[in-house]
């Protein structure tokens, strides 16, 4: 029975698998994006040959380094064990290292430590991504062992980015007397420290290392990489407390999560999810822009008019068209009356008429919300067709206003009737006469308007003072006393004149009232 046990810590079953049945193929694709896989070999301090693989993008820009994960599997387990996390992080531009242990997988070895020697064929993982220039930063992803292994590994090394450490154990020692009661051991209790002794001396002998000194609460205060912890809640093999342990002593920005299963259990998605952004927050891995083959969007989308550039970013025009296809086809389900197909024409709408439909339902709400399609002239923005030039403004002259029917004059004092105008789908009859847009005669140029409308970044433009109208008066207060006007002689003598009798008659009366 103790034989057993000792196998289970130090032997467990040997995962033999074939790599390209198990694995992602060599090149494959994931997410609309083309991926490669490389296989290769590396070779510990030991002398125990490593297989490894080492998931990448297929064509990266020159120049721009990514950021790596190593992924490190738990005890029986193997590289084909970061599948999942393949998944999780090369759409965030981030590659996947993932390898065999020695004593697990096709790699050399026959022996496991549970995390003792595995970190030091972590160290030459890391020590073979430093040397290539392709890299940026550096994560590690553990589970059960592999998180031992990181932590162990992490306490070394603090150029280590961040860490996501899935069911660890906080002491091997602990952990083994824990595992004779809940696998029900026929042990004495008074003989299992015994017992636990004398398994010691033999691992110590046959894997060369100490069970003693796998005790990992002890590295967690001198480790101070952000770390995110995750444990199942209904884990019996490593308990939840062994996390809890760790978790209280970290000395790093740290987070946990509690889910609901035990130690193999699948993991949820929301659990993944916190994983992808943990990664992001730490590693910060460039923004590459997905290029999409315009042959494939013209295969699956009545693109009409619109002419999609090669070797170009079309994510954005790629998510638009998927949700205007959506939103249609729930207003065609949820209508009463079928739609009616004319002339035996296909009721599929091209592109540009549904990007015309949706920016003909645009509320504008303020004259600054179409400030982002207008120039430093106020005139409207438009895609010239030519592949030559990609942007012209419309014409400025006015007197060539209404002659081709091109031009929309967006003053402060128009500018909500052109949220009608009849080149975004609106009805020109309601636009006022100072600001109507007159109907576009080419169709096509209604159409690259409209793209226009939708593809240009709602930014803000510096617009110049409108001139001030010259009819226009403002009200100036004076505050000077206004100046005397000079009087002419005749009216002087008279003024004199009644002052002079006013003043005898008002003399008189005195003297009479004396009197």
């Amino acid at each position: 029975m103790i034989e057993q046990f000792i196998n289970f810590v130090i032997r467990p079953p040997r995962a033999d698998y074939n790599p390209d049945q198990y694995l992602w193929d060599s090149e494959f694709t994931l997410a609309g994006r083309k991926y490669k896989r490389i296989d290769l070999e590396l070779t510990n301090e030991r002398g125990h040959t490593l297989k490894c693989s080492h998931y990448v993008p297929a064509t990266v820009p020159e120049n721009t380094p990514l950021p790596c994960v190593i992924y490190c599997h738990g005890n029986s387990g193997c590289r084909a064990d970061a599948n999942e996390a393949a998944v999780i992080l090369l759409p965030s531009n981030i590659t996947l290292f993932t390898l065999d242990f020695s004593g697990s997988g096709l790699s050399g070895g026959d022996y496991v430590s549970l995390g003792w020697h595995e970190k030091d064929d972590l160290k030459c993982v890391v020590s073979y991504l430093r040397k290539d220039k392709q890299i940026s930063c550096i994560g590690l992803w553990g589970r059960s062992m592999g998180a031992v292994t990181s932590l162990l590994y992490g306490a070394e090394d603090p150029s280590i980015a961040g860490m996501v450490l899935d069911s660890s154990f906080a002491n091997l020692y602990d952990l083994m007397l824990e595992l004779v009661d809940v696998y029900k051991i026929r042990v004495p209790k008074f003989t299992v420290k015994v017992a636990v002794q004398y398994m010691r001396r033999v691992i110590q002998k046959r894997a060369k290392f100490d069970i003693m000194d796998l005790n990992v609460v002890q590295y967690a205060p001198k480790t101070f990489i952000p770390a995110l912890f995750g444990h199942g809640s209904k884990d019996i093999f490593i308990q939840p407390h062994h996390c809890d342990r760790i978790y209280d002593a970290y000395a790093g920005d740290k987070n946990i999560i509690k889910f609901d299963g035990d130690h193999n259990s699948p993991r949820p998605q929301f659990y993944y999810d916190s994983v992808s952004i943990f990664f992001y927050n730490v590693l910060r891995p460039p923004l590459i822009p997905a290029v999409l083959d315009s042959t494939k969007l013209e295969k699956y989308y009545d693109l009409g008019g619109l002419k999609v550039g090669a070797g170009k970013n079309e994510s954005l025009l790629y998510e638009i068209i998927s949700s205007l296809r959506a939103v249609s086809n729930d207003k065609a389900s949820s209508s009463s009356a079928p739609a009616s197909v004319p002339n035996g024409s296909s009721s599929t709408k091209s592109v540009v008429e549904l990007l015309a439909e949706s920016v003909s339902q645009i509320a504008i709400n303020n004259e600054t919300d179409l400030d982002f399609l207008l120039d430093e002239e106020h005139n409207l923005r438009e895609v010239d067709g030519d592949s030559n030039s990609t942007e012209s403004h419309l014409p400025r002259n006015k007197s060539n206003e209404g002659q081709d029917g091109e031009e929309c004059s967006l003053s402060s004092s128009n500018r909500e009737s052109w949220g009608r105008c009849s080149s975004l789908g609106g009805n020109s009859d309601e636009a006022s006469s100072s600001g109507r847009c007159t109907a576009n005669s080419n169709p096509h140029k209604q159409h690259q308007i409209t793209l226009k409308a939708l593809a240009t970044p709602l930014r803000r433009i510096r617009r110049k003072r409108s001139p001030r109208p010259k009819d226009r008066k403002f009200m100036s207060f004076n505050w000077r006393k206004p100046k005397k006007e000079k009087m002419e002689k005749g009216e002087r003598e008279t003024l004199t004149q009644r002052l002079r009798l006013c003043f005898l008659g008002r003399t008189h009366h005195k003297r009479a009232q004396s009197a």
